[in-house]
């Protein structure tokens, strides 16, 4: 690929829940877009959606692909997998992203979008801002802290990271999570949720904006209660109410996403999360 075609050409690693709508409005937005998945049976899925398929599935050991380099030649890449459920998660997220890395300084990627999450923040019981240096609490915020610093202080890349909160929207229906269940702990605690069509709104906004080697929240601009939300997603969704334990101190954090709002000049599709429901 010559220089222009590559400015117009994007590759998003992992293309599952977020990333193939993703990939879907950045092909409509105009852009050449090629999307991974680990499994070559779902490359007709992508296709349908004029999304370049291509297999990829990383370990901790290696890189399984079709053509690797062939999915890196461009311009940005958009790195969506999150870390796995596992209890070596800090050690084998890591090993995965330092695989990564090593071919994607091989390839032309210049620029990065790592989807990570709120869960870098522990629950300090105040608004957190990407200013806070306080450490995650759990292993899978702390593999997410680790991979960010490796793309973020490497020299040959311009990496932006976003931190989404909760992932809401379409088949992702909350009403699920917490429906019968009893005696739920930290009813009182204001909960951090955002949009399926406010994470692609923004990671468009920050590539066509060239928001570059930036850090941001991405969070719905209200938190109400978890008892307020899981309580009424349920009842939308004809599913038997939770139950919450007598209010104790909550344990808590709110994500301020000022920053991102003011610098894409964003106003969020889904600002208050009980209104998705």
């Amino acid at each position: 690929m010559n220089k222009q075609t590559l400015e117009n050409t994007i590759s998003i690693l992992g293309c599952g829940w977020l990333g193939l709508p993703l990939a879907a409005h950045l092909v409509q937005e105009g852009y050449t877009v090629k999307g991974s998945v680990t499994q070559a049976e779902r490359f007709e899925a992508l296709r349908q959606k004029g999304i370049a398929p291509y297999q990829v599935e990383i370990t901790d050991t290696s890189i399984t692909s079709n053509d690797l380099a062939g999915f890196l030649e461009s311009e940005i890449l958009i790195i969506n997998i999150p870390p796995s459920r596992r209890e070596d998660v800090l050690l084998y997220h890591q090993a995965q992203m330092k695989l990564l890395l090593d071919q994607v300084l091989k390839s032309p990627a210049k620029h990065v979008i790592f989807v990570s999450s709120t869960s870098v923040y522990p629950d300090l019981n105040q608004e957190v801002t990407e200013l806070e240096t306080a450490p995650p609490s759990k292993d899978s915020g702390k593999a997410l802290l680790a991979v960010e610093k490796m793309l973020r202080t490497n020299p040959h890349l311009i990496t932006t990271i976003v931190r989404f909160a909760g992932l809401v929207g379409y088949d992702r229906l909350p009403g699920r999570f917490l429906a019968g269940k009893k005696n739920v702990e930290n009813g009182d605690a204001p909960i951090n949720v955002i949009h399926q069509d406010d994470c692609i709104a923004l990671i468009t906004g920050i590539i066509q904006q060239q928001a570059w080697g930036e850090i941001f929240n991405a969070c719905a601009d209200m938190h109400p209660t978890r008892r307020e939300f899981y309580t009424l997603a349920a009842a939308k969704a004809g599913l038997e109410l939770p139950t919450f334990a007598a209010a104790t101190d909550p344990h808590f954090k709110i994500i301020n996403s000022e920053k991102i709002k003011q610098r894409l000049n964003y106003s969020f599709k889904y600002p208050d999360p009980l209104g998705l429901l």
